[in-house]
């Protein structure tokens, strides 16, 4: 492409009338969820995707708010730290990250972000993108390494883990395992395993009437104050509180 091609299209972008216009184009992306941010991590747009993710209807209902209105605390702080990660010219590119859905599934989603300027090259907020990747997404290749490890996680975090056992699962080397980790989950296997149960526990003490203390041995806590220490630390709430917030 020549330079004249350049001004070219720069000039006919510029001749494009309304900003929304150009919004509304992401409405066409019926799988992937994207957004823009204030400073202040509060939604500003989202398109329709992103609505449905959250399972509303309107933009009206999200507009304004931070992600601390539709996610639990641990979750919530870690997409407003990426925000501010971003807002500093952190480029998040592509990132794997491993979700529970509502179903109790784990999913992989792909995710950017990117700083949001301006015309004063100022940047006054941030946007970004994040993909639901199916089983047969080449991306998922990246992370094969890793892959066995975490499908025994998830099949048996009621039992005791080891590293050593889940570095051998992966044919590498606990060290080599922690490396895989850190690169495609930003956490070490210890957090990996710990988020795990503690999801489970929650799932459980929502749809279950099974007593607290079963809940966290049949998640793999052996001490019940530990359990609930590090519930709070990941949910902002005790176990026993989010129980009986369940009675209102």
């Amino acid at each position: 492409m020549t330079d004249k091609q350049v001004i070219q299209g720069s000039e006919f972008l510029q001749s494009i009338v309304g900003f929304e216009q150009i919004l509304a184009m992401f409405d066409l992306l019926t799988d992937v969820i994207f957004w823009i941010k204030n400073t202040d991590s509060q939604i500003i747009y989202a398109n329709k995707k992103f609505v449905e993710h959250l399972g509303f209807h309107s933009l009206h209902q999200v507009v304004g708010k931070s992600d601390d209105s539709f996610f639990p605390p641990h979750i919530a702080k870690q997409f407003i730290t990426d925000d501010r990660s971003a807002m500093d010219g952190k480029v998040i590119t592509d990132r794997l990250e491993l979700n529970m859905l509502n179903s109790g599934e784990f999913a992989w989603f792909s995710t950017s972000k990117r700083p949001l300027y301006n015309k004063q090259q100022v940047i006054v907020g941030s946007f970004g993108f994040t993909q639901l990747l199916s089983k047969a997404s080449k991306v998922l290749s990246s992370i094969d390494a890793i892959k066995e490890p975490i499908e025994y996680v998830r099949e048996n975090y009621g039992k005791e883990i080891s590293i050593e056992e889940l570095a051998k699962l992966a044919f590498i080397s606990v060290s080599a395992l922690e490396r895989r980790f850190k690169k495609y989950l930003s956490k070490t296997p210890k957090q990996f395993i710990n988020e795990v149960r503690l999801e489970n526990a929650r799932r459980m003490l929502i749809e279950t009437r099974l007593p607290i203390a079963e809940i966290a041995y049949r998640c793999g806590f052996s001490e019940h104050s530990y359990f609930s220490r590090q519930f709070k630390l990941q949910f902002g709430l005790l176990p026993s509180q989010l129980r009986e917030s369940m009675k209102s």
